[in-house]
């Protein structure tokens, strides 16, 4: 008989765990050498690679893109089917398949999406930057996980534990973000061309198909659809990871596990540097033209996310719903909360949705890039100052 997806054993989330970290830091070389690029004499081949078209399919069905339209509209379909891929398995065996498990890291997130975006909107409430205030909400899991890893590898496993599933939750809230604010205009006849497939697949999972292959041939025309609908069409990633089968049977692991240990190493090695790489060249000037939205930005990741997650744990915890993870205090509490100001890839990702004007992209990178790095030295400081008292096994 099938069983549904047991507890996650501590093994695979170290997994899990190193994966991120190792990704965190490839990211990391490929985002500094686009910015060393866009910085040098070769720029502007860089910025020409970029809109190389590339057209796929076969007449009269083919599809023709950019070059970086397929990364962001194409390989980041993957990377939110494995961000879905990972909600759904907290959801059913992780850090927040109970209430009790679940209330810290949903709360923390809560807090450390609406107070960034409160505090960008004090910058750009009027103007042309009002459009970005969903950009300082994001954490990016990689650089968050690989930098508590670098500043504190013996962190307590509730700590790690934690992060991640705030990180997750935070994604979570991203991708209704996106959905919600940043789609275009409705195209309701491939909608709907969407909605067909969707239920489809939905069926596939109810009446107990397990091959992975029909999956992500259903998950192809998804995005097809998706992306002549006007909604972003890496929500089609997400929306196939629902679908998934989470049972195991017969000793054999579940098709959502293995589905997400193929994609993880592909997302983490091959998606995000490619991402970072197409994404973080910007120029590098004293220039303050529309200077509002990169401040608005720094201060959203490096003041709001450490302040929205402090705030929501202690009232939190307070009101009884939650309690800090076993050897994680507020201080250390504190310095996480910074490292969760880590935005980079999702907020590149939410300001290209969020602008079109290239002088409005390029303030926001600005201020991601510096808010996420500030953010960063900020939790090494409090994690390191902590560290001889916190950090145990």
């Amino acid at each position: 008989m099938p069983s549904r997806l047991k507890k996650i054993p501590l093994t695979i989330f170290q997994h899990f765990f190193r994966t991120e970290t190792l990704g965190g830091l490839v990211l990391l070389g490929f985002g500094l050498a686009a910015l060393a690029i866009a910085n040098s004499p070769l720029s502007a081949a860089y910025n020409h690679l970029w809109e190389i078209p590339l057209t796929l399919g076969i007449v009269p069905h083919e599809l023709s893109l950019s070059l970086h339209e397929w990364i962001n509209d194409g390989l980041m379909a993957v990377f939110f089917l494995l961000v879905g891929l990972e909600i759904k398995r907290e959801f059913l065996a992780g850090e927040l398949s109970s209430a009790q498990q679940a209330a810290l890291p949903i709360a923390c997130a809560i807090g450390g999406m609406v107070v960034p975006a409160l505090i960008y909107l004090i910058f750009n409430l009027r103007g042309p930057g009002a459009r970005g205030w969903g950009i300082p909400m994001a954490t990016d899991i990689a650089f968050a996980l690989g930098a508590l890893n670098l500043i504190a590898p013996r962190a307590p496993i509730g700590a790690k534990v934690l992060l991640t599933a705030l990180a997750i939750v935070d994604d979570m809230g991203s991708v209704l973000v996106i959905s919600l604010f940043y789609s275009e205009t409705i195209v309701w006849g491939a909608l709907g061309g969407a909605a067909v497939t969707l239920f489809i697949l939905i069926g596939f999972n109810l009446i107990g198909v397990r091959y992975l292959w029909a999956y992500l041939l259903g998950g192809v025309v998804l995005w097809c659809f998706v992306h002549s609908s006007g909604v972003h069409a890496t929500i089609a990633g997400v929306a196939l990871a629902f679908t998934i089968p989470a049972s195991s049977s017969e000793g054999v692991s579940s098709p959502l596990l293995r589905l997400e240990n193929a994609l993880h190493n592909f997302s983490a090695f091959v998606v995000m540097p490619l991402f970072a790489f197409a994404n973080a060249g910007v120029k590098i000037d004293l220039s303050l033209q529309h200077a509002e939205i990169g401040f608005g930005i720094l201060a959203g990741l490096l003041f709001g996310k450490p302040l929205g997650i402090m705030m929501a744990a202690l009232i939190a915890v307070k009101m009884g719903v939650a309690r800090l993870p076993q050897a994680v205090n507020w201080r250390s509490l504190l310095g996480y909360g910074f490292l969760a100001g880590i935005g980079f890839t999702m907020s590149l990702f939410i300001a290209m949705l969020a602008f079109e004007d290239i002088a409005l992209v390029n303030s926001a990178k600005r201020g991601i890039i510096v808010g996420s790095l500030l953010a960063g030295l900020a939790g090494a400081l409090m994690l390191r100052a902590g560290r001889p008292s916190r950090d145990v096994n």
